[in-house]
Formats: C-alpha cells, structure tokens, sequence
C-alpha cells in the first residue's frame, strides 16, 4: 500500500493536466552471466509512471521483491550486496528525449535521460526503450547494463567467479491511463 501511496504522489507532481499512465505491477528482470555460475531474479511489483505530454518517466523498482530460484541467493543479494534494509529501492526519474505522438497507436523506439540511482548512488544515465500505443495502454520496454563498481556494490574475492561485474536488466511495463 505504500508503494501504491508513493506512486501516486509522485504522479500527483507530474503537471495537473498531465496525461499520466501508470503500473504498480511492471517486470523487472536482471541476469548476471559468470564462469561458474549464472544468476537471475524477477520483480513483478516494479512501480512506473509516464507522463506522455512532457515525457517524465519515474520508475521504482523495490529491491527485496526480487524472487531467485534459490532462497540463499536472493538472502545474500538483500544483506551482501544490495543491502536492501539501508537502500530499500532502486529509481529512475527521466525525461524522454523527443518525445513521440503518443496519442496515436503505433511503436516508438524512445530514450530517455534522467538520474539512476541504485545502492545509494546515483548516476546520470541515458536508457533506451521502445514504447507501445495501443488504445489506453502503452507498453514500455527497456534493456540496459548496470555496472556492480559504478553503484559501490562490492563483491568478495571469494564469490568473484560466480558473479558478473556488470548485469543486464530488462524491464517490461504495462501503464494504465490514470
């Protein structure tokens, strides 16, 4: 429910005419490739807003939903790496470089600028994306590569074999009209 709360007062920033889309229940995924073992985890409860007359994006992606194959794992990814418990989410606030006509159907490759920030640091990054206008929905999806030492995530020597040192993320986002 607070995340749900969060969501819309962050729409409720965006421009009071705004046409505002929205989902609480968007997919993130991200897989780690290493020689001695592969990682992946899933979040279906990644939250993200569009705001289609000025191209603001908000994306927030609470850390502990992730869901790993193996228990183990995702504890070590919330307490080791993550710390989860001092950086609860990770959030994208952008703005999407030339925004499209998206009032009519059709698909749009978009990129969009804006602040990342993950582990308590954040970066300026340029993510890109396709979106997807189909009536009062539009499907937004993103894939991108997260470098563990530019987010000070630190792993030990010991596991450095079973984890990458940069994963890929894929997001996939159903938003809604508000």
């Amino acid at each position: 429910m607070k995340t749900v709360l969060l969501m819309l007062g962050l729409a409720l920033t965006f421009q009071a005419r705004a046409q505002l889309f929205l989902t609480q229940t968007g997919e993130t995924r991200f897989f780690s490739k290493a020689p001695l073992e592969d990682i992946s985890a899933i979040n279906k409860k990644t939250g993200a807003v569009l705001n289609t007359q000025n191209g603001d994006v908000v994306v927030r992606v609470p850390i502990t939903e992730f869901q790993f194959p193996n228990k183990l794992m995702q504890e070590h990814f919330n307490e080791n790496y993550l710390e989860s418990d001092k950086f609860p989410y990770a959030m994208f606030r952008g703005k999407l470089q030339d925004v499209p006509d998206l009032s009519k159907p059709g698909s749009y490759d978009v990129s969009a600028k804006g602040s990342f920030d993950l582990h308590g640091v954040k970066l300026d990054r340029v993510l890109k994306g396709k979106l997807v206008v189909d009536g009062e929905k539009i499907t937004l999806t993103s894939e991108f590569q997260v470098a563990l030492v530019d987010h000070k995530i630190d792993i030990p020597k010991i596991v450095f074999q079973k984890i990458a040192e940069t994963v890929d993320v894929r997001n996939t986002f159903v938003l809604v009209k508000k």
